[in-house]
This record gives C-alpha cells, structure tokens and sequence, in this order.
C-alpha cells in the first residue's frame, strides 16, 4: 500500500504504525505544534510545495494510491494540494478505484477559524472533488456556509441533514466528528457524536452514529491521529469487501449503514483513540504532579523565557504533558479493544 500524505508527522507515524508505505509533504516546519501558544518555523509556500511535487514527478515516484491532505497555511497550499489531487485522479482514470483522495479540511474547531476567510472558499470549491471528507462539527457548518452551532442545536436529525449537503456536492464518504449536543441526544453523560455516511448509488445519505464519551483533557493532534488511522483501516475494511477496484470504494446499495467499510473503520479507529488517550491522561496526571513551582536559573539559556509567569509554565508544562502517546501505545492502534458500535440513523 503506498500512500501520499500532506501535513504533519502524527498522521504519518499512525499509518507507518499500521503498515501503510508512506511520502510526506509537510506543509509547515515548526518547532512544536501552536497549543503551546509559542512557535518558531516556517510554512511552506505553495510554490515549494508543487516544486516537491514536480521532483516526485521527474523521479517517477507518484505510484500513490491514497492522498491523506491535512492542514495547510494558505489559500494558495490549498490550491496546491488540489492541483496534486487532480493529476493524480486523472492518472486513474483508467481504473478509478486505484485513487483515493481523504480530505481533513482543517479551518479550526470549537466556533474559532484557524485559517484566513479566502482558504475557506478555497475548501469549498474543492470539497466535491475528495472521496472522503473528515470535518469536525465547526467545521461542517463552514463549508457549508451554516452559522456556527446550527448543527449542536438540531443535534443528529441536523448533521445528517448537513452531510447530506456534502453528498450532494459529489463526496461519497463523510465522517463528522466532535459533535456537541445535549447530554439526552448524546445519550452518554459528557458525551460527543461521530456521525459517519457513505452516499448509494442515488447520492442518498446511509448515515450511522456511534457515541463516546469526551475525556476531562485538552489533546493536541487527534485530528491527525483520527485521519491517519481512518486511511488504513478503510483501505482495510473496503479490501476485505472486495471495492477497491470501484470508484470511490462505494459499497452496494444494499449494505446496511451499521455494515459500511465506512462505520466498521470507524468504530476500529475511535475504539484505539480512546485508549490512546486515556493513557495520555494518566500519563499527564502523574507528570504534573511532579511539576515543580520553584523557578530554577537557566543553564546555556536552555530554559527558555525565564520572564514566564508561573501560569505561563504551567500552561508550557501541560501541555508538554499532554503530548499524545501514540509511540508508546502503538499496539492500541494496531490492536485495539472494539469499545463502541456503530447505530444506524433513519
């Protein structure tokens, strides 16, 4: 399996972990990732990136089968990205289940955009082009031009709704995630909705629910964690349902929402979060309990700023201490424990 990746190392190392063969175009190159509200780097500009594309090309090196495209800095990165999607979808047109193209239209979460307004449009002219999109809640309603929260406010009944806009724009796979409702329609106390849907042959949504409850924990990178795992385990889940040679790994009309490649990689992918992430969670408890209040002076200025409030190093401290364990648990992702399931929405 040999798949193209634009974004970050996360996404990258789960799809090694599970024994994908990957290339990798990073679209920023940053000291850490921005939660620790300080960062030094660059992002790459679009015309670097098609240059990396271009040397992939003249090297005979774009035998890829899956495009995974993350975040990216610009209107522009984005527009790059596509023009890859395109050649690449083009060369398959011969054989139109030998490409398939995951777009996580990264903008931002929680009502707060991360990117400027114009790549946003840029998103939405592109978005019909993938073949499975990963959006959050927040980011569902940008696309589709929906005022923040409309989704939360008509919980399930409004997300299946909304994704079936996203069908209607050509995407046959949707996955939503971080869905915030009520505590009744989640039906979990403190719990979050993953709402999944592969289109039929009608463009007609067969949408699916699986319900988890939210962990007391701020966590950089599960955006990448969850799209790097839902490439293997589709790919996976759609080879054993012999679609790889269709379009768009569509299943047969037939095949019930709860029976999708889509929702049984789902719950695969959700159930090694979660254990991912429950282990983080302790693993940070027990280093912030060690955390020492005491200032100490700086050895070769390897401390960093030592102006830093004591609320500043404990912020910088939690959040070190959050850091995903992926490497540590990489059995969780290749072998985790069925936690969930996923049920069929009318």
């Amino acid at each position: 399996m040999a798949d193209s990746y634009v974004g970050n190392t996360m996404a990258t190392f789960v799809m090694q972990a599970l024994g994908c063969e990957v290339a990798a175009i990073n679209t920023v190159n940053f000291s850490n990732h921005t939660a620790y509200r300080r960062v030094a780097g660059t992002k790459t500009p679009a015309p670097e990136i098609l240059s990396l594309w271009s040397g992939l090309k003249a090297a005979q090196l774009t035998d890829f089968n899956v495009l995974l495209s993350g975040y990216c800095p610009s209107a522009t990165a984005v527009e790059a990205v596509g023009k890859i999607g395109r050649e690449l979808r083009l060369r398959s047109q011969h054989a139109p289940g030998e490409f398939f193209w995951v777009l996580d239209p990264v903008m931002g979460d929680q009502g707060k955009l991360y990117v400027a307004e114009e790549t946003v449009e840029v998103y939405r002219g592109l978005v019909g082009e993938a073949d499975l999109v990963l959006p959050n809640q927040f980011e569902l309603e940008v696309l589709l031009g929906l005022e923040t929260g409309w989704v939360g406010k008509r919980g399930v009944k409004g997300c299946v709704e909304a994704v079936g806009k996203l069908h209607e724009k050509g995407v046959k796979h949707v996955l939503v995630t971080s869905i915030r409702v009520d505590e009744k329609e989640s039906g979990i106390e403190g719990g979050l909705l993953v709402v999944g849907s592969t289109s039929d042959s009608h463009g007609k949504a067969r949408c699916f629910v699986v319900r988890i409850p939210k962990l007391d924990c701020f966590f950089s990178g599960t955006g990448d964690m969850l799209a790097g795992l839902m490439v293997a385990r589709l790919r996976e889940e759609c080879g054993e349902q012999g679609l790889l040679d269709r379009k768009g790994w569509v299943s047969d009309d037939d095949v019930l929402p709860t029976e999708l490649p889509l929702a049984k990689a789902a719950v695969k992918v959700l159930s090694s979060m979660q254990m991912v992430l429950e282990k983080t969670m302790k693993a940070r408890d027990e280093e912030l309990a060690k955390f020492d209040k005491r200032s100490r002076p700086s050895v070769g200025e390897l401390d960093g700023d030592q102006s830093s409030t004591e609320d500043e190093r404990r912020h910088l401290a939690a959040t070190k201490a959050a850091e995903v364990r992926v490497v540590q648990n990489a059995a969780d992702l290749r072998d985790p424990e069925l936690r969930y399931k996923a049920e069929a929405v009318s």
